[in-house]
């Protein structure tokens, strides 16, 4: 007789090659088409809201791997939320202005630009911005990321550029908004000022010189035996010529030649001689001490007491005297000579001087510094910055105009070693800010500016407090961007741009005044609300003010409108008004923040600067914060290198959900690897997921939940343990969700999958799902567990495999009358088959969708710590047996397990009468045709945990069962099936 189809094989739709591919886009289409995030709307109506607030990726070029990251990051979270049961809605946006579209609008009109308005060249950005919206808004939703997607917020919608107008306005009128000339970063190559942000550090070479500032005022009353040193050592440099064009002795410089300070002089140490000719100070430290030392050829100089024999080893001095102590405060306000034009350059002192690099007196340039400016303030000295936009020198800097100040730094170094001013003078490399566009170095350049002040209404301080209040994940992201903004400078906020939102001022054309008031404000946002910001460039100045504007301080009427446009960072920082407080089914503050670490000094700072600004508090709750995507060797990508994995190429290989397995299995704290073989191990992984869920679909397909889910108090000792163990996943992974440790999710299932269910749970019961009639107890008391298991590890995994989890949705056995929360409604029979409903209290509803149902909770009833003990102590010995079975199966003893007969061992009482009280059915548990216990030990034994284990393996006795495949002497016995063991005969007395 032909036994095969007396079993209960598996049969599933479900196939094993997951082949996502090709799978994964059919079931994008099905969402949409069914409006599955409509649904997740409708059916949320009323809950608790949880906000994640999207930081808006550029509208410029296609996605890397560290958009996949983060948006599946905030995939995972917004799905996990639902489930948890709250009102988790998702409004993607993008950033939509800036240079790079600018920069790349330029490039491709080339020559048209010039014979087009301002108007039609943002119209072509505006257009060149929408379409890779359109190219990323695909490839996000490839990923998987479910969301509003034919909504989300643009920063270049009109609504969205009102908004930013309205904030800026309202920033000038609490007068935290200031129009100032300070040294921010500007980049000669774009011609435009940058935010802190918008800067990358690299090596760049740049000439080291040490310089010397002449004294010019006496100083003999500080140190009198200056004096006679200055008498006795006359300078050799005197007879140099002066530096004058005209070579007269009429000039500073050579009416100081035979001053006896003449042969004392300060040195200064700098990178960046092209400030040379900027330099108005020398600032010292108020509490270093600093000497005047003595050198054979280069007269006396005045350096850092610390520094002196760091220093005259830079010179090569040997032969050198100190000739006494000076205090800083003692040169404050004395003057020395430049050493290139002869004018004065103030003593002056300031915190900001170290003793790292130098010689402890700093070359100040206030116009080209942040530190200088702010120590030339306190002494009165202007911002002096003669360079232009396109960084060449202007005509106020003799013997260098309209040169290039990179390239300049050659000729100044050369004048320098001619007036006898340079004492050394060497190439070095060090780490310096370039722009973060054009890749170019930046410099330090006053200019007026745009500004918010972090103090005049105490916007640090309020910034500050307010992170103290925020939940920062993790933790050392606080420390990070509180030292941001307890040392950050006043926010540049004007750019010299195009493409943006312009700064919503008038300048009076009489006195320069400016216009800002309650009315202009409110009348900027209803026209660029209705027109976009382009009206600002089409419209003149009186059609864009209130009716009756006049300046107040000198009474015209005649204004013109601001030239600047926004930082774009300003855009985005101001999402939370412009979204979160505007949209409907958002607030303010939002519960979550998640992006890169990079932006601690980007959209979490200007977001916080915005938010505390107007509001005085942080738009958000909760600042998550991951690493940066690195390749197998911990280095960043890069295409001259050739390490760049992309995202589309991964899911064109294998899927979008194995990129989301991979996203979820790394701790996302640290930088996150990435590779084709870590790709090829995740996929392994899924792999065996995926298979074990087959195998447990496979073997449900007679299984209704309705009538066959049986009673777990009435269940089998290994049934009751694996619920518990399930119960132990649900737990832990629940906790892992909440507390956004998704690694610890995805670890959890796969060593659950991997290791409870298929090398143990679904290893041992395969006997009892094939062989035992389909409605024996025993066979639907694993069906139960498997349902169970399935039905909770379906929806635990539907945030991070949204594709698979809602495939293996589809196949999994469903029934009627089912309510929302997942229970089987109240009455006792299904109308249609009179039949009643089992536990109905743990049986899952059957939703159309895995993401419209709630995240799975474990039943109370499963926990059973004092079984679990128990048979953690059974798998232990079942480990021993599987080493035992395989050493037999080496040698050629066995082949198959079923081969064997195992006599068992151990000396703990405890699991020898767990084992004993098995039976015969013993043998189910190690999956051998006989298993017997062994009261006495052998010789030989093995420690497992302090505890003795011995393991005999023989041939089994007996003849093989030709339905169950075990060796068992009853086989035979029966003469209508003599090739079944009796336990078979019995079955086929039922199923026949």
């Amino acid at each position: 007789m032909d036994y095969k189809n007396t079993l209960n094989l598996p049969i599933t739709k479900f196939a094993m090659k997951a082949n996502l591919a090709a799978r994964e886009p059919e079931q994008l289409k099905a969402w949409e088409e069914s409006g599955l995030y409509q649904k997740l709307r409708q059916s949320s109506e009323g809950k608790e809201t949880f906000i994640l607030h999207d930081g808006p990726p550029y509208a410029n070029g296609h996605l890397h791997m560290g958009h996949a990251i983060n948006k599946i990051l905030k995939d995972i979270i917004i799905r996990s939320r639902q489930m948890a049961g709250f009102d988790a809605p998702y409004v993607p946006g993008w950033d939509c202005h800036g240079l790079p579209i600018e920069h790349n609008v330029d490039q491709k009109l080339g020559s048209k630009k010039k014979e087009m308005t301002a108007v039609q060249i943002r119209q072509a950005c505006r257009k060149y911005a929408e379409g890779f919206v359109d190219i990323q808004r695909d490839e996000f939703k490839r990923f998987g990321v479910s969301g509003d997607w034919d909504n989300p917020y643009l920063t270049m919608h009109n609504a969205y550029e009102a908004r930013i107008a309205k904030e800026c306005g309202e920033f000038a009128l609490s007068s935290d908004m200031f129009l100032g000339k300070k040294p921010i970063y500007w980049c000669c190559s774009c011609e435009t000022a940058l935010a802190e942000a918008e800067i990358e550090y690299k090596d760049h070479g740049s000439p080291s010189i040490y310089v010397k500032f002449p004294l010019k005022d006496d100083i003999f009353d500080l140190l009198p035996a200056l004096k006679e040193e200055t008498l006795d050592s006359p300078d050799k440099s005197a007879s140099q010529e002066c530096c004058c064009s005209s070579k007269k002795s009429c000039c500073s410089l050579h009416e100081n030649q035979f001053n006896n300070s003449k042969n004392i002089s300060i040195v200064i140490w700098t990178t960046t001689p092209w400030t040379i000719p900027a330099n108005l100070a020398i600032c010292l430290h108020p509490e270093f001490e600093y000497c005047a030392v003595k050198t054979p050829n280069q007269g006396i100089m005045i350096i850092a007491k610390e520094l002196v024999q760091k220093v005259m080893a830079q010179f090569n001095i040997q032969d050198y005297t100190i000739v006494g102590d000076i205090a800083s405060t003692a040169l404050e306000n004395r003057k020395c000579s430049h050493p290139l034009y002869g004018r004065d350059s103030l003593i002056i002192l300031g915190t900001h001087v170290t003793l790292e690099a130098g010689t402890g007196c700093v070359h100040t340039a206030p116009g080209h510094g942040a530190d200088d400016h702010i120590a030339g303030l306190r002494y009165g000295l202007e911002p002096y910055s003669p360079v232009n936009d396109n960084g060449c020198f202007t005509d106020e800097v003799e013997g260098f105009a309209g040169q290039f100040i990179m390239k300049a730094n050659s000729g100044i170094v050369e004048e320098l070693q001619k007036q006898n001013a340079l004492l050394k003078h060497e190439n070095m490399n060090h780490s310096y800010p370039h722009c973060w566009r054009c890749k170019k170095p930046v410099i330090f350049r006053a200019t007026p500016q745009w500004f918010i002040s972090m103090d005049n209404q105490g916007l640090r301080q309020k910034s500050l407090e307010a992170i103290d209040k925020v939940e920062w994940i993790p933790s050392w992201g606080k420390a990070r961007i509180y030292s941001m903004i307890e040392h950050r400078p006043d926010w540049c906020l004007s750019r010299q741009r195009s493409w943006g939102v312009p700064i919503p001022v008038f300048h009076c054309n009489k006195c320069s005044e400016v216009y800002v008031t309650r009315e202009s404000v409110d009348k900027i946002h209803a026209l660029f609300t209705e027109h976009s910001s382009d009206i600002w460039f089409e419209k003149e100045a009186d059609f864009l003010m209130p009716e009756g504007a006049v300046c107040a301080k000198c009474g015209s009427h005649d204004f013109k409108k601001d030239q600047n446009i926004l930082d774009v960072w300003f855009d985005s920082g101001v999402s939370h008004a412009a979204v979160l407080e505007e949209r409907e089914g958002l607030r303010r503050p939002a519960d979550l923040y998640l992006e890169g670490s990079d932006q601690h000094r980007g959209w979490f700072h200007s977001s916080l600067l915005t938010a505390v600004g107007r509001t005085g508090k942080a738009p958000y709750k909760a600042v998550l914060t991951h690493g940066f995507v690195v390749d197998s060797q911990g280095k960043k990508m890069s295409k001259s290198v050739g390490n760049v994995v992309a995202p589309e190429k991964i899911i064109k290989q294998h899927g979008a959900d194995i990129l989301r397995l991979w996203a979820a299995s790394a701790d996302y704290r640290d930088d996150v690897r990435i590779s084709d073989n870590i790709i090829t191990q995740l996929s392994d992984a899924y792999r065996r997921i995926r298979n074990t869920c087959r195998f447990m679909l496979g073997n449900l397909f007679d299984f209704n939940p309705a009538t066959d889910i049986q009673s777990v108090e009435e269940m089998s000792d290994m049934d009751k343990f694996m619920l518990h163990k399930l119960g132990v996943v649900l737990n832990k992974s629940i906790r892992a969700y909440d507390n956004y440790e998704f690694h610890t999710v995805y670890h959890t299932v796969y060593n659950f999958c991997t290791v409870d269910l298929s090398a143990f749970y679904l290893d041992i019961i395969k006997d009892r799902l094939y062989t035992f009639p389909a409605k024996d107890k025993a066979r639907q008391d694993a069906q139960t567990v498997m349902y169970l298991t399935l039905d909770s590890i379906t929806r635990l995994l539907a945030p991070i495999l949204p594709f698979t989890t809602e495939e293996v949705w589809k196949e999994m056995p469903c029934f009627e009358n089912k309510t929302d929360d997942g229970k089987i409604a109240d009455g006792s029979a299904d109308a249609d088959s009179g039949v009643s409903c089992k536990n109905k209290d743990i049986a899952n509803r059957k939703a159309e969708s895995v993401h419209l149902t709630m995240r799975p909770v474990p039943d109370p009833s499963w926990q059973n710590d004092a079984l679990a003990v128990n048979w953690e102590k059974i798998i232990d010995v079942r480990s021993e047996v599987t080493k035992a079975l395989e050493e037999a199966r080496v040698a050629k003893k066995i082949g198959h397990s079923l081969d064997a007969s195992i006599g068992i061992y151990v000396d703990d009482a405890d699991v020898r009468k767990i084992l004993s009280s098995f039976g015969k059915d013993l043998r189910d548990v190690f999956i051998v045709s006989d298993a017997y216990l062994i009261s006495e030990p052998m010789e030989i034994t093995v420690e497992k945990d302090g505890k003795k284990v011995q393991v005999i393996v023989e041939k089994s006795s007996g003849e093989k069962c030709s339905r169950c495949w075990k060796y068992d002497i009853t086989t035979g016995a029966r003469e209508d099936h003599p090739e079944t063991c009796s336990r078979c005969s019995g079955a086929l007395d039922q199923i026949l």
